[in-house]
């Protein structure tokens, strides 16, 4: 798609050309694209009770901003900002179709989450990490996880967890065509669902923030495989069917196993 107006909308994250610097090679084309179930019933993976008539239909309204912003955050996993580098907000706006506003705006919100620093009257560089801090947020993920994760092995019935399998089979999806920014998404969708049972927002936000930080890339590391992610999603899987069938000590193998990769 040739660069449009603002009016136009956004860029999808993977059209060729729309981040400068970057190869179009290699990307998962747009109509291969997984999308990740947002909207699983946790009301009814709780047990809570729900009415039986249908639901009002939704008004859903997606800013420039917020596509911007989502647009980035799967660069960032993607390895198409890199590491080190800086970018201007008027050369990427120009790439979008947009104007430089919603770029600073966006890029304004990545760096208060770490994935990017303000480079006065130059732009952003991107954040660059490395083994030690992945390392470091996987311990403090599963440090906060997997006591959870345990705890509702033994309280949450089958039924609840049979609510989040399509959660799980998204991120099988997603790996299968190597879709890494879906797959992203979707793995953060499994694990905040999981935690969701516990009741406890502020641990579901801050769980969140920590697994969205630990899927940024390393300066010169590889890209993650194919293989990887199927290696992932399959923990997802197997994970999700020892729930169901209420075996703990298959899901105590797992759960500690999943973190220690630090991928998932």
């Amino acid at each position: 798609m040739e660069q449009g107006s603002a009016r136009e909308g956004v860029r999808p994250p993977y059209a060729p050309g729309a981040y400068p610097g970057t190869p179009a090679a290699g990307r998962v084309p747009e109509q291969m694209r997984v999308g990740c179930p947002q909207d699983v019933d946790m009301d009814r993976a709780r047990g809570e009770h729900t009415h039986s008539e249908p639901p009002a239909p939704r008004v859903i309204r997606h800013s420039v901003r917020g596509q911007i912003l989502q647009a980035l955050r799967a660069a960032l996993v993607d390895g198409e900002l890199t590491p080190g580098q800086v970018y201007s907000a008027p050369a990427l706006g120009a790439r979008f179709g947009v104007s430089a506003t919603p770029v600073r705006e966006a890029m304004q919100q990545l760096a208060t989450e770490g994935a990017v620093e303000v480079v006065p009257n130059r732009g952003f560089r991107v954040s660059e990490r490395g083994p030690r801090e992945l390392a470091e947020l996987a311990e403090v993920r599963a440090l906060i996880e997997v006591p959870v994760m345990l705890r509702l092995a033994r309280t949450v019935p089958a039924e609840r967890w049979s609510a989040l399998r399509p959660l799980a089979d998204a991120t099988v999806k997603a790996a299968a065509v190597g879709d890494r920014a879906s797959y992203a998404e979707c793995d953060r969708a499994f694990h905040r669902a999981v935690l969701t049972l516990a009741g406890n927002e502020q641990l579901v936000a801050i769980a969140d923030e920590l697994h969205r930080r630990s899927q940024w890339p390393l300066v010169a590391g590889p890209a993650t495989r194919r293989a990887d992610l199927l290696a992932d999603a399959a923990e997802h899987t197997a994970l999700l069917d020892a729930l169901i069938a209420q075996d703990l000590t298959v899901v105590q193998g797992l759960v500690r196993e999943h973190f220690t990769g630090a991928d998932g």
